[in-house]
């Protein structure tokens, strides 16, 4: 085989192979392109959606006592709990509290423990027989929840209440502060 035809089948191969590895990482390159894509695309693309695919709140029933007989009848009680909460990503725990309140020890009503002017917490005064909220001053009647005096804007938040097989349960919900109507938080 003459020397110019040796030399130019070798150059031949040669680009062959070059080719071949050109091709190779123009693969590699959009493989890792298109994985780059996905991996920034779809958290992006679900920050945008998910504010129109949120799920409703589900109902939860908190046990905040174990057994009626064992609850005061005529004076409030406060039952503190902690309670799971998720926010996006985020588990953490929170302390919240209810006041139960009975007249004959069957039928109960559940106050959310913060008050309804800024969310302080309150407490049961025994001398004047009501609640009593000594951030600004705020009454409530105790079987109603109703503003007595001070500056809250609509009486407490009635939470739904259940009794099954003598312990009270409880469907906590937060309610926005400082407003006079009940809109959840």
């Amino acid at each position: 085989m003459p020397e110019h035809q040796k030399h130019s089948t070798t150059e031949k191969s040669g680009s062959d192979s070059s080719l071949g590895r050109r091709a190779f990482l123009r693969r590699v390159s959009a493989a890792g392109a298109a994985i780059s894509a996905v991996m920034v695309g779809v958290p992006v693309l679900r920050a945008f959606v998910s504010p129109a695919l949120q799920r409703p709140k589900p109902d939860v029933w908190i046990k905040v006592a174990d057994d009626i007989a064992l609850l005061d009848v005529g004076t409030p009680v406060r039952v503190t709990f902690v309670q799971t909460v998720q926010d996006a990503w985020l588990e953490s725990r929170a302390l919240n509290g209810v006041w139960l309140f009975t007249e004959d020890g069957e039928k109960f009503k559940a106050y959310n423990g913060h008050c309804t002017h800024l969310g302080c917490s309150y407490i049961y005064d025994k001398v004047r027989q009501g609640f009593f909220c000594p951030c600004h001053h705020g009454q409530f009647d105790v079987k109603t929840g109703a503003v007595l005096a001070g500056p809250p804007p609509r009486p407490l938040d009635e939470l739904p209440v259940e009794v099954r097989d003598s312990a009270v349960y409880v469907q906590y919900r937060d309610y926005r502060l400082g407003i006079p109507d009940k809109i959840e938080a």
